[in-house]
C-alpha cells in the first residue's frame, strides 16, 4: 500500500486516539481492535481506486473565494454584520439546542455562555448567514477573541436550520469568513477548538485548509463528563 506522506503525523494520531476512545466505550475487547484494523485495511483497499475523484475538491473550494467588507456573497451566501434586531430571537432559537449550546462554550472557563454576553464583547465579530436567493437567515458565524496584536482569532459557525445541513453551506460560509478575516481583518492565525474530534469533521476542516495542532485532553467538564477539545488552525502566510 502507498504511503501518503501528505498527512501529517498528529492528524493520523488524531483519528486513532478518536477511534479508539469511542471503540472502548462501546466495549471493545483486544481481540475487537484487532478485527476493527482488519476491516480498515480492507476498506481501504477496496476504496482505492476512487480516491482521485476527490483531487477536483480543492478547485472547488477555491472558487468560493470572494473579497470585500461585509456583507460578503458566494455562490449561494451571504454573510452580512448579525443585527440584534432582526436576528437576536432566530439565534436565540438555534442555540437553545444542543450543538447551539456548543457554539456558546467558552473553552477558557467552561462555561456556557449567551448570545448577548457574545454580542456585547468587542473582541468578537458575528455576521448572518443567509441564503442569495430570497435572504432566508439559516446559520452564523463568528470570529471570538479577535487579537488585534497577534493577529489571531477563533471562528464558530452554526447552521440552525436542520433541513439546510449537508448541502455544503457550512463549508460555502467558512471560506467566505475565513477570506473576509484574512482580507478585511488581517488574520495571520484562524483557529478552532471543537469538542467534535470524529473523523469526519477532522477531514471537512483540512479541506478548509486548517491543520491539527493538538487534542487537549479532559479539557472542559459538561454535564459531568469531561470532554476533549480538539485544536486545529490556518495559517495566513
Amino acid at each position: 500500500m502507498e504511503q501518503n506522506d501528505n498527512i501529517p503525523e498528529q492528524t493520523v494520531s488524531t483519528f486513532a486516539r478518536s477511534i479508539f476512545k469511542q471503540a472502548k466505550e462501546y466495549g471493545f475487547s483486544q481481540i475487537d481492535y484487532v478485527r476493527l484494523v482488519n476491516n480498515i485495511l480492507d476498506f481501504a483497499t477496496e476504496n482505492s481506486q476512487r480516491e482521485y475523484e476527490n483531487s477536483s475538491k480543492k478547485d472547488e473550494i477555491e472558487k468560493t473565494f470572494f473579497k470585500g467588507q461585509l456583507p460578503v456573497a458566494g455562490r449561494n451566501l451571504v454573510i452580512r454584520k448579525f443585527e440584534r434586531k432582526k436576528d437576536l430571537r432566530q439565534v436565540e432559537n438555534w442555540l437553545k439546542e444542543e450543538s447551539g449550546k456548543y457554539f456558546l462554550l467558552s473553552t477558557a472557563t467552561s462555561r456556557i455562555l449567551s448570545i448577548k454576553e457574545l454580542i456585547k464583547n468587542k473582541k468578537h465579530i458575528l455576521g448572518t448567514i443567509l441564503l442569495k436567493q430570497n435572504n432566508l437567515q439559516i446559520g452564523l458565524i463568528a470570529y471570538l477573541n479577535v487579537d488585534n496584536l497577534q493577529k489571531k482569532a477563533e471562528l464558530r459557525k452554526i447552521i440552525g436550520i436542520p433541513e439546510m445541513r449537508g448541502k455544503g453551506y457550512g463549508k460555502e460560509s467558512t471560506l467566505l469568513w475565513i477570506e473576509y478575516g484574512k482580507r478585511e481583518l488581517g488574520l495571520k492565525k484562524i483557529y478552532l477548538n471543537t469538542l467534535d474530534t470524529n473523523i469526519r469533521n477532522i477531514k471537512l476542516n483540512e479541506e478548509l485548509g486548517f491543520k491539527v495542532e493538538g487534542i487537549l485532553r479532559n479539557e472542559v467538564l459538561i454535564n459531568g463528563k469531561y470532554r476533549d477539545v480538539l485544536r486545529m488552525s490556518l495559517w495566513n502566510d
